[in-house]
């Protein structure tokens, strides 16, 4: 089969396609495709340096977290240690105020024993002075005879 002026032809319009794709078709063609490429690989950059973040931050939450939970307890545990010695505070008050107020009682009682003494002493007084008008069947005059009247209180 010799080649005919057809196939020449063609071949020649084949020749005339592919110079005119590789003129004006391919260049917009390969640009789109590289720009897409160029796209897609700085996704997956950005994803990997996204990826490696939230790495970093969920690291640096669990860091944060940890010394969280150790302030939360170290907070707590001088809450108690406050507690414990507010209350060890009040019980010694309350053990010194009640002391207090005891010493305070018996004092009161001491003092109201003491006035009581003195006031039986001055009716033993005078009783013993009434008894001793009416053996003697006279009366002593208290003013006169007071240095007798208070060695008698004292006695007593």
């Amino acid at each position: 089969m010799l080649p005919n002026a057809t196939l020449i032809g063609e071949l020649i319009a084949f020749i005339v396609f592919v110079v005119f794709c590789m003129k004006y078709v391919w260049p917009p063609i390969i640009g789109a495709i590289e720009e897409r490429q160029k796209k897609i690989a700085d996704g997956l950059a950005a994803s990997e340096e996204g990826e490696k973040a939230l790495e970093l931050a969920q690291a640096d939450a669990d860091l944060k977290l940890k010394e969280a939970k150790a302030q939360a307890a170290e907070i707590i545990e001088q809450a108690k240690k406050r507690g414990t010695q507010i209350v060890d505070e009040e019980t010694q008050r309350g053990h010194s105020e009640r002391e207090k107020i005891i010493a305070q009682g018996y004092s009161e009682v001491e003092a109201e024993r003491n006035r009581t003494k003195e006031e039986l002493r001055k009716q033993v007084a005078a009783l013993a002075i009434s008894g001793a008008e009416k053996i003697l069947d006279r009366e002593i005059d208290a003013a006169a005879q007071s240095d007798i009247v208070a060695k008698l209180v004292a006695e007593l």
